[in-house]
């Protein structure tokens, strides 16, 4: 099978085209299938890997890629984890621990979820790393609940622009964070109640104003370092930060009386390195609480751009140029 692999930690052009023996379609009892991929998603921790920041799990691909779409081909389909009756043939995306820049790919059954209705394999391509990254962290750890408003910072990644569409489409009221006013804008029409350009705007006193000094309920932090304290101070009472990503530093100084005074929450997770029972609970709630809403056109990603699977490199130069609103994919 042809795939894009790392040949050495470094920049975009170390991804690689190469070949590699097809994976044996999985034995009954694994819980696992094999899926002809179609399409894959780009997502940071790609990058991060093929940096070296990013240890692939152990059993896991070196190949990187978290995310595909496409037909499921062979596998363990009378597992007891197929609960959506998938068989061969059915087209679905699943999430993986590696190996999504290939044309074949293994997934847990419990990680795989049929394509909504009417969905061009990119854009269900588009769907498993954001989707299960944003309910697990923001609806199942932030508990984000009815008439509670979000903040995310980073509004127009991959990450927020997903966040945009699913707090909207449940209700509530999202506010973001981007660094142009170009991508603030983008950020509105996809449905965000407030966008803050924080390089020309102190996003603390913008939260304040607009929640008229009570604060916000939760947020969505890909920043952390300095940005920790300034959360705190645009919390409401019994607010909770959910840290998914440390690009501004793994430290912060904090005010741990406000903390105690005022009942905050601060917590984080990472997703690739949980078991597969945990990812098989958020597959569960995707599919009540979110797929209906990708069925019925409430919901849908938002694609900022295709490469074919050898040009991953410059996939990646544009995922890490942030010039980008939405998700990148590969098709295969």
């Amino acid at each position: 099978m042809r795939v894009m692999e790392i040949k050495e930690f470094g920049a975009p052009e170390m991804l690689v085209p190469n070949t590699r023996p097809d994976p044996v379609a999985p034995a009954a009892g694994s819980g696992e299938v094999l899926i002809k991929v179609i399409a894959a998603g780009i997502n940071r921790p790609d990058v991060l890997q093929r940096k070296g920041h990013y240890p692939v799990p152990a059993g896991a691909s070196d190949i990187p890629g978290l995310e595909v779409a496409g037909e499921i081909i062979g596998g363990d389909l009378a597992h007891a984890d197929n609960a959506f009756g998938l068989k061969l043939g059915d087209k679905v995306c699943a999430l993986v621990q590696g190996g999504g820049y290939a044309e074949l790919a293994t997934a847990p059954i419990a990680q795989c979820l049929p394509y909504p209705t009417g969905f061009t394999d990119q854009e269900a391509a588009a769907l498993p790393e954001t989707f299960y990254t944003v309910w697990s962290n923001v609806f199942m750890r932030g508990e984000l609940s009815e008439g509670e408003t979000l903040l995310v910072q980073g509004g127009s990644s991959g990450i927020g622009v997903t966040a945009i569409l699913i707090a909207k489409a449940l209700g509530h009221r999202v506010f973001v964070t981007a660094g142009t006013d170009e991508k603030c804008a983008a950020c509105l029409e996809l449905g965000a109640d407030l966008a803050i350009n924080y390089k020309t705007q102190d996003f603390v006193e913008e939260i304040k104003k607009v929640t008229d000094g009570k604060g916000v309920n939760v947020i969505l932090d890909m920043v952390t370092g300095a940005y920790v304290q300034r959360e705190i101070d645009c919390l409401a009472d019994d607010g909770r930060i959910v840290i998914i990503a440390i690009m501004g530093g793994s430290k912060a100084e904090v005010n741990t009386g406000q903390i105690l005074r005022r009942r905050l929450t601060i917590t984080g997770s990472t997703l690739r390195p949980r078991p597969v029972s945990f990812k098989k609970q958020i597959t569960a709630q995707l599919y009540e609480y979110v797929w209906p809403l990708l069925n019925a056109g409430k919901l849908k990603p938002v694609i900022y751009k295709t490469f074919a699977l050898e040009q991953a490199a410059d996939a990646h130069r544009l995922m890490e140029s942030s010039e980008h609103v939405g998700k990148i994919v590969l098709t295969v």
